[in-house]
């Protein structure tokens, strides 16, 4: 079934690993060295090509400080084998929030990815749970539709509640008007994430092993 877009046909046993990770890293030192002539690698056997939806997150550490570099995904579900290497290079080159990742912080990265699973369309604005699951909302105001989503990991990471991590939504979604008034209006869809995550250098050693 689809709801606004997204798809509830995820099945629970899929779950995110290293090999994800490592294939995202594959993907983006190929395309750093030679952006021009750039091919993705295929999938490999390890990684089974199922239709799930994705986000790639990639974080840098520079003298103990670890800072978000770059988040783009979809909650379109298409083959793996699709979205894993062009969400690998949009998320690291076209977020808008960042510059492009150059090649030499490559050393400095780490990976993340998240397949979303078990999307449930939600009763109300507060029916789910912080650090369980991650909320796509929707609200109409002011003669337009607002939408924005938050991953499961973002509500626990800022120590947000349910109202304050709604009112961070709101804001989000482009709407800056009074969020009470708009929290009763808000359909929701809440969902879950398998995620996994491989610093560049636990990648190395990976690939040296193989």
């Amino acid at each position: 079934a689809e709801y606004m877009g997204i798809n509830f046909g995820m099945q629970k046993e899929i779950a995110a690993t290293k090999d994800h990770c490592a294939y995202c890293f594959d993907v983006l030192s190929g395309y750093l060295e030679n952006p021009q002539r750039f091919q993705s690698p295929s999938l490999p056997s390890e990684v089974e090509n199922v239709r799930v939806p994705i986000f790639v997150t990639w974080h840098t550490t520079v003298d103990g400080e670890r800072d978000l570099r770059g988040c783009i995904g979809t909650f379109a579900p298409d083959d793996l084998s699709k979205l894993l290497p062009s969400y690998t290079i949009t998320s690291a080159m076209r977020d808008r929030r960042f510059s492009p990742i150059s090649k030499k912080e490559l050393p400095t990265l780490d990976c993340g990815v998240s397949l979303l699973i078990n999307f449930e369309d939600g009763k109300h604005a507060r029916d789910w749970e912080v650090g369980k699951h991650g909320i796509k909302i929707f609200f109409d105001a002011d003669g337009r539709s607002f939408e924005a989503t938050f991953l499961p990991e973002v509500a626990k990471e800022q120590e947000w509640d349910i109202d304050t991590t709604l009112t961070q939504l709101i804001k989000k979604a482009g709407y800056y008007g009074d969020p009470k008034a708009i929290i009763p209006k808000i359909r929701l869809v809440r969902y879950q994430s398998s995620k996994y995550e491989l610093t560049y250098e636990e990648y190395t050693k990976l690939r040296q092993t193989v």
